[in-house]
């Protein structure tokens, strides 16, 4: 029979990872729908305005080892307190800043804090629930309503009050959230200790240099794609879809949400999909769906262009799974966060020039048409490398939880 004391500190585990999962996916999204505004007050091209959140975004990934290495070493439930109160003050101070440098240098700091998430919140709570496969699940729900959350609240912020509310106010419930979060820690209610050992597939070393290579490649064409389309989706359905947006800040934000919400659910059924089908053949199928819809997304607007844009982001989503439960599969215990740190380097680090790009472009040509037949040529990319994965060999028994979405 489970020990109370251990149950509760699961349970408290579950929520607070899954409450800072959501919270990683907050700062990017509200500046994205933020610059819709932000490009009439500032008196800048779109391209310009993109380009204060670069650097953020990078270090968003670049920073994550650094993170991961110091949740392996000092403390990956005081990491997590920092995380919070990092997080929660970015935001407030990017909602406070009065000048273009500033931006750049609250972003940045966001970016900072918020890597800490990813590599030190996955292997944190796959450490301390015993029904890892259920926690994943509902961990990754809550990352996928990440943006879906941010689009809404900064769209009605911004309409109701102004673009800095959008920053500081989830600033301040962030910030809030650490402070609960440090009350559950002082009382041992939430820790360090590992509860539940988690299993890696042991592979030759020849096997394991092969899908990190593999995955060094898709990873990075996965978060190209990624990162693109999160500044590319606001600004394209506030062009493409003015019938449906209603003219307002809000409108547009609605409809982000909503191809987002989706792709979260999507990404329940390719974890659940991760389980029972070679983890090799779902990810080829997360690739090749991308493709066709890329390119409808570049030619159309409309009803179309929004389809689009939700069968795109699914897609995109449902190769995360899949990522994730090659890294947990292959990666050592002793660094595992480590190891999930170097995986968002590209996920996040490099792949965070995705939204330079996406600025750059609509700058110079004066639309998206060639960001999107771009990133369907990466998708193609993606979907070749793929082929070169090991075929799955490992048992059912033997298989790691799939880890959710980013």
């Amino acid at each position: 029979m489970p020990n109370h004391n251990t149950t509760q500190s699961s349970r408290m585990t579950l929520v607070f990872s899954c409450v800072g999962h959501t919270y990683a996916h907050l700062f990017a999204p509200t500046f994205f729908v933020v610059a819709l505004t932000l490009e009439n007050e500032l008196g800048m091209t779109h391209g310009e305005v993109i380009s204060l959140i670069v650097l953020g975004n990078m270090l968003y990934g670049l920073a994550a080892p650094l993170s991961g290495w110091l949740g392996d070493k000092w403390s990956a439930a005081g990491m997590m307190a920092l995380y919070y109160f990092g997080l929660g003050a970015g935001m407030i101070l990017t909602g406070l800043a009065t000048s273009n440098v500033q931006m750049v240098i609250f972003l940045s700091l966001t970016g900072i804090f918020g890597s800490i998430y990813h590599p030190v919140g996955f292997a944190w709570l796959v450490s301390q629930v015993e029904k890892r496969g259920q926690a994943l699940g509902i961990n990754g729900v809550f990352g996928s309503i990440g943006p879906s959350i941010a689009a809404l609240s900064a769209g009605v912020l911004t309409d109701l009050i102004s673009w800095r509310a959008a920053f500081i106010v989830p600033g301040m419930l962030i910030a809030a959230t650490g402070v609960v979060f440090l009350f559950f820690l002082k009382k041992g209610i939430v820790h360090d200790r590992e509860t539940v050992p988690v299993v890696h597939h042991q592979a030759s070393r020849g096997e394991v240099m092969r899908v990190i290579a593999v995955l060094a490649v898709t990873m990075l064409c996965t978060g190209l794609i990624y990162q693109s389309t999160s500044p590319a989706l606001p600004k394209i359905f506030s062009e493409r879809l003015v019938d449906f947006a209603g003219g307002g800040v809000f409108g547009i934000g609605a409809m982000v949400a909503l191809v987002y919400i989706a792709a979260g659910s999507v990404q329940i059924i390719a974890g659940r999909m991760c389980d029972r089908y070679p983890l090799k053949r779902v990810y080829l199928l997360a690739f090749i769906v991308q493709i066709p819809f890329l390119i409808l997304a570049a030619q159309f607007g409309g009803g179309l262009l929004l389809f689009a844009a939700l069968v795109m982001v699914s897609s995109n989503q449902a190769a995360l799974p899949v990522e994730n439960t090659l890294v947990a599969r292959y990666a050592p215990k002793d660094r595992r966060a480590l190891v999930f740190g170097l995986k968002f380097i590209i996920a996040f680090g490099f792949s965070g020039l995705g939204v330079w790009l996406e600025g750059a472009i609509y700058d110079a040509t004066g639309g998206l048409h060639w960001l999107f037949m771009i990133l369907a040529a990466l998708a193609t990319v993606g979907f070749a490398v793929s082929w070169l994965l090991p075929d799955d060999p490992v048992k059912q028994s033997e298989q790691v939880q799939p880890l959710p979405a980013e």
